[in-house]
């Protein structure tokens, strides 16, 4: 699993014109994206990444350094096949090692349950559709995480 993370003071995602998912920061937007061997343990284990990764002004918490945990700042997780294009040849990417939509929809979906039971608050897009994001990036901090 790859997950482009950055670190906003607000994000949101629309879909037809409607807002179906937003944090109003800080908080982190993370891009999730599944290739064809990822397993329900890695998607534990991003989830538990995002949520520790300490990205945060910790002042407050006696700390240089805080994450989401330490904060209780949300999280917006959007999937995002296009992270396993390849580029490498030609002009047009490769789709080849991204996952198909019945595979990497239930991992999606686990690094969010994930991340709720952890304590997290999430806001999501929806799988597979014509997403439109918008955000403030902080810092700006933008991290590539793979597990």
């Amino acid at each position: 699993m790859r997950a482009v993370v950055q670190r906003v003071s607000r994000a949101d995602v629309t879909v037809e014109g409607q807002v179906v998912g937003a944090i109003d920061g800080p908080g982190l937007l993370a891009l999730v994206g599944v290739t064809h061997d990822d397993t329900p343990e890695q998607a534990k284990r991003l989830a538990a990444k995002l949520w520790g990764l300490r990205v945060f002004d910790g002042a407050t918490q006696g700390a240089p350094e805080a994450s989401c945990s330490d904060l209780g700042a949300p999280l917006l997780v959007i999937s995002q096949f296009t992270l396993y294009g390849d580029t490498r040849k030609g002009r047009r990417p490769s789709w080849i090692a991204a996952a198909p939509g019945p595979v990497a929809e239930p991992l999606v979906d686990e690094v969010v349950a994930e991340l709720r039971r952890l304590g997290a608050h999430v806001e999501t897009g929806v799988f597979g559709a014509d997403m439109k994001v918008s955000l403030l990036n902080d810092g700006p901090i933008t991290l590539i995480l793979e597990v």
